[in-house]
């Protein structure tokens, strides 16, 4: 098996590992939606590459005709998509963000949960 030709797959599990352990490991919410950014790009990669067809063609008939082979069209446009929501959802995640530094003073989930602990009296 050739693992060395298949880079794009590669590119692709380095940049949703990495995504993944920004969103996991690190306690500052805009490191995280970095983290979440990374991990959305990771997959519209993986899922545009996997509707890429060697030697295909757009697919548009031709009045040659004969044995063609076509790229499939739907991946390009659900990424399209999926690119616009991740923006939304990700200028959404910025303003509870910025919203929280106002409210709290940081952004750091630690610090947060201790001024949660320290106003509500350690009460759960």
């Amino acid at each position: 098996m050739e693992y060395l030709g298949l880079y794009n797959y590669w590119i692709a599990v380095v940049l949703l590992m990495t995504g993944f352990y920004a969103v996991v490991a690190k306690r500052n919410m805009v490191k995280k939606l970095i983290g979440l950014s990374l991990f959305q790009a990771a997959v519209f990669l993986m899922y545009i590459t996997m509707g890429k067809v060697d030697g295909g063609t757009a697919p548009i008939y031709t009045a040659a005709g004969g044995e063609q082979i076509f790229s499939n069209p739907l991946p390009q446009v659900l990424i399209l998509t999926a690119i616009v929501v991740g923006i939304s959802t990700t200028a959404l995640g910025l303003a509870i963000v910025v919203r929280t530094k106002e409210e709290y003073g940081t952004i750091e989930e630690d610090e947060i949960q201790q001024i949660d602990e320290h106003t509500s009296g350690g009460q759960q």
